[in-house]
């Protein structure tokens, strides 16, 4: 029962973390950036966030399609499309 207890603290404040990043697109926009620095931004955002989505998934030990699926969720919400 602890471990549950631990996990869903753990998974709690994880999602938390990412809720206050701010989205790769409303960070261009911020930086008031057009064309091809856009562009390439985003490229990098991106990416970034697919890495981090990653280590997100692993640490929740995610496997097949539950982690395929959380990947490209995560990664939506992380470019905020």
């Amino acid at each position: 029962m602890l471990n549950k207890g631990c996990l869903l603290v753990a998974l709690a404040f994880a999602g938390s973390a990412f809720a206050q990043d701010a989205t790769c697109t409303a960070n261009a926009m911020e930086k008031k950036l057009a064309g091809a620095a856009k562009n390439s931004f985003l490229k990098k955002c991106e990416k970034d966030a697919v890495v981090r989505c990653e280590i997100a998934s692993q640490d929740r030990k995610l496997a097949g399609a539950a982690k395929s699926s959380f990947i490209k969720k995560c990664v939506r919400d992380a470019i905020g499309g």
